[in-house]
């Protein structure tokens, strides 16, 4: 259901397409990307339940087309399919698809800690740094889009240097992804994002743009946005107003500024290599930037 609904596939794609850029064989990296692209549905129909989300990808989510009992046991299958894959289908040695599991592994760890911080936050009625907000991101988010890379790396079995050099640009590329959402969460043509303008702040999501917003925000400002904020009864109008004190507030150009910066350390990861892969990998960081415009 959820597989057959959307999705941008970047995930498997990086998996072959750094496998491809360090001189692998794309077919041996087959099994490391369907599997990656089976845990990353299997955390977004478990998401979707924790977050009570009624769509993904412009139809039902999984808990409400088949019922909570069955979403719960899809994802764990997803999850257990994940490991069948690479186990079963993988044609390289035991030895780097032991590593394949390992990395995998320790992965889905570090998502479900990055869960774990992003529940603390909406339980908190603190307002987190920008910093502690990254540091949740990298682990809920940024993490499997370095496993994905680094993946790629062990798939074309080179050595720890070069599955350095692509788990850091998984990670800035993941963050950039994550913080690029948030800002069309916020701002975001709705049209686009099949979401109302500012759905973020009405439904009271800590993310990096609001955090820097009302962390900014003075008097009359501040209070004309957390009127809005976690409030589901809001009107268009006083939304509108809270997203245009937040433009005013420079916080779009700020998390551009961020946006940009984490970009330049994602080059400067795969500076050494050369290639169409590689051009194909720049190719899609830049999509990512530019979803904003």
């Amino acid at each position: 259901h959820l597989i057959l609904h959307g999705g941008k596939r970047l995930r498997p794609f990086l998996v072959l397409k750094s496998c491809q850029m360090l001189g692998g064989r794309q077919s041996d990296a087959i099994a490391a990307a369907s599997a990656v692209e089976m845990i990353h549905n299997f955390t977004l129909v478990h998401d979707d339940i924790m977050d009570n989300d009624e769509m993904r990808h412009g139809v039902p989510t999984t808990h409400k087309k088949f019922d909570m009992p069955l979403a719960i046991l899809a994802g764990d299958v997803l999850y257990s399919k994940a490991y069948h894959t690479i186990s079963s289908k993988s044609k390289l040695s035991s030895n780097y698809t032991t590593q394949l599991v390992s990395k995998l592994s320790k992965t889905c760890v570090k998502i479900c800690e990055g869960q774990v911080g992003d529940i603390k936050f909406a339980e908190n009625k603190r307002i987190p740094t920008g910093k502690e907000y990254i540091k949740m991101i990298e682990k809920k988010t940024a993490v499997l889009f370095e496993a994905s890379c680094a993946m790629g790396a062990i798939c074309a079995k080179r050595k720890q240097n070069d599955v350095k050099n692509l788990s850091s640009f998984g990670k800035n590329l993941g963050i950039i992804f994550q913080i690029t959402d948030d800002l069309l969460g916020i701002i975001g043509d709705s049209k686009i994002t099949k979401k109302p303008v500012g759905n973020d702040i009405r439904e009271g999501k800590k993310t990096l743009p609001i955090i820097l917003a009302i962390r900014k925000a003075k008097g009359k400002n501040k209070k004309i946005i957390l009127r809005v904020f976690g409030n589901s009864k809001a009107s268009k109008q006083q939304i509108h107003l809270a997203v245009n004190v937040i433009r005013s507030l420079g916080v779009e150009e700020e998390v551009g500024n961020m946006i940009l910066k984490y970009a330049q350390r994602a080059k400067k990861s795969l500076s050494s290599y050369t290639g169409t892969a590689k051009n194909e990998i720049i190719s899609l960081l830049d999509f990512v930037i530019k979803r904003r415009l």
